[in-house]
């Protein structure tokens, strides 16, 4: 059994047992996150994609770490100018791990 769910604009396949980082989201390490927003649950018996039977379903997990990506450096140049911009940045992330699928 696997959902697909939306968090932080983005939509991630997950499965009970997986470990996958998200954008972040508030709580403490070891606290539980219900995610809500399920796009696709996928059964034994077939897929449901209808939006009145996925309201009830949800996904539990657990925090492991909040933590911050690797640093990504925006560089800016205007040739002939003398004109260069380096910016830099760092996206904050909450590794998640699924305990469960309810539907």
């Amino acid at each position: 059994m696997y959902a697909v769910v939306t968090t932080g604009g983005k939509q991630v396949k997950l499965a009970q047992g997986d470990l996958v980082r998200v954008e972040k989201i508030e709580g403490p390490v070891g606290d539980t996150v219900e995610l809500q927003s399920v796009c696709l649950l996928a059964k034994e018996d077939g897929l449901v994609v209808d939006p009145k039977a996925l309201e009830s379903a949800k996904v539990v997990c657990e925090i492991i770490q909040q933590g911050r990506a690797k640093k990504i450096r925006v560089f800016k140049k205007k040739r002939k100018k003398n004109y260069t911009r380096t910016q830099g940045h760092r996206q904050l992330y909450t590794q998640l791990k699924v305990r469960s699928i309810e539907a």
